[in-house]
C-alpha cells in the first residue's frame, strides 16, 4: 500500500492549525492508501507543539511535529520533507482544511493521468463577513481548471497538492530561501524543466480562512511589495519587465481617481497592481520596502 505524508508549515496560527489537523483525520482513503502528517513549526518558540502534543494521540493517523526557527517559509517547507516519509508528499498550508476525499481525489489524478503530482482548487472561507469589495474584487478567489489540465510552473504552489517523492530527488536546497513569496513557483518551474508534469484536479478542494486582517489595504500592500521584489529572482525577469514597470508605475498613479469612481474595489486592484511594480522597482534600486520575514499584519 502506498504511504502519503501531508506536510504542513505553519507559524502562530494554532487555531487553523487544530482545525486542520482535525479535518485530515476523517479522510477518505478507499484503501488504496495511508497516510501521516508532518507539522513544520516556524516559530523558534515553538508555539505548535503543545498543541501537537495535546491532539496528537487522538488523531487516527500518525503526526509528527518539527521545528524550524529560520523564518523562512522555503527553509520552513525544506525541512518538513527531510521529515517525511512514503511515496506522495502533500502540501497543506496551516489556514486550510480539505474535503473528505481531498488526498483520494489527487491521488487518483495522479495515477490516471499519469503525472509526477496534483494539484487541487482552494476556496476562501471567511471568520466574519468581509467588506463588499472584497468579494466583488475576487481578491481571494483563485482560477481554477478542468480535472487533467497540465499546468506550467506560474500556475504551481504548495497550497493544495500532492507529489511523488522522486520530484524532490537530487536536489540540496528544494525550496530556495531567498524566495520570500513564490518559492514554489520557482520549484516548480525548475521541475518542469527537468521533465515533471503536474496536472490540475478540480475535485481535491481546500478552504482556506480568510481573517479580517488580510483585507486590510496595508496587508494587501505590503504583500503586493513583497511579491514585486521577489519577481527579480525569477531567470525569466529582463529587460522588458523592467520597461513594464516604469510605464505600469505612473500610469496606475493617473487611474486612481478614476478607477475609484468605479468602485473601491477597482480601487483597491490598481492599487494592489502598482504596488507590484513599485516592489519590483524599489528592490532594482536596493531598497526592501518590508523587511518582516512575514506579512501577518
Amino acid at each position: 500500500m502506498k504511504h502519503i505524508c501531508v506536510c504542513v508549515c505553519t507559524f502562530k496560527r494554532v487555531e487553523y492549525l487544530e482545525q486542520l489537523l482535525r479535518e485530515l483525520g476523517k479522510q477518505e482513503t478507499a484503501g488504496q492508501f495511508s497516510f501521516s502528517a508532518v507539522i513544520c513549526d516556524n516559530d523558534g518558540a515553538r508555539s505548535a507543539e503543545a498543541l501537537v502534543a495535546k491532539i496528537g494521540p487522538s488523531l487516527p493517523y500518525p503526526v509528527r511535529y518539527c521545528v524550524e526557527a529560520r523564518q523562512n517559509i522555503a527553509l520552513a517547507r525544506n525541512k518538513a520533507i527531510e521529515n517525511a516519509d512514503g511515496d506522495f508528499v502533500a502540501f497543506l498550508d496551516d489556514d486550510e482544511v480539505p474535503v473528505a476525499k481531498w488526498l483520494l481525489s489527487l491521488f487518483e489524478a495522479v495515477n490516471q493521468h499519469g503525472a509526477d503530482g496534483a494539484l487541487g482548487p482552494v476556496k476562501p472561507r471567511y471568520d466574519t463577513a468581509p467588506p463588499p469589495w472584497v468579494v466583488k474584487g475576487k481578491f481571494y478567489d483563485r482560477p481554477s481548471y478542468p480535472t487533467g489540465f497540465v499546468i506550467d510552473w506560474r500556475k504551481g504552489r504548495t497550497g493544495n497538492v500532492l507529489l511523488k517523492t522522486e520530484v524532490f530527488n537530487g536536489g540540496k536546497e528544494l525550496f530556495r530561501p531567498e524566495f520570500r513569496t513564490g518559492e514554489d513557483q520557482d520549484f516548480f518551474r525548475r521541475v518542469i524543466q527537468n521533465g515533471c508534469k503536474f496536472v490540475w484536479c478540480e475535485e481535491a478542494l481546500a478552504y482556506e480562512f480568510v481573517p479580517p486582517v488580510r483585507w486590510q489595504p496595508a496587508f494587501m500592500l505590503k504583500r503586493a511589495l513583497v511579491r514585486g521584489a521577489t519577481s527579480l529572482l525569477h531567470p525569466t525577469f529582463g529587460a522588458k519587465e523592467v520597461v513594464k514597470s516604469v510605464v505600469a508605475v505612473p500610469l496606475y498613479t493617473l487611474s486612481l481617481p478614476f478607477a475609484l469612481i468605479l468602485g473601491q474595489h477597482r480601487f483597491m486592484a490598481n492599487l494592489v497592481s502598482l504596488f507590484d511594480h513599485g516592489g519590483r522597482l524599489l528592490a532594482l534600486m536596493g531598497i526592501n520596502a518590508v523587511k518582516d520575514p512575514y506579512v501577518t499584519e
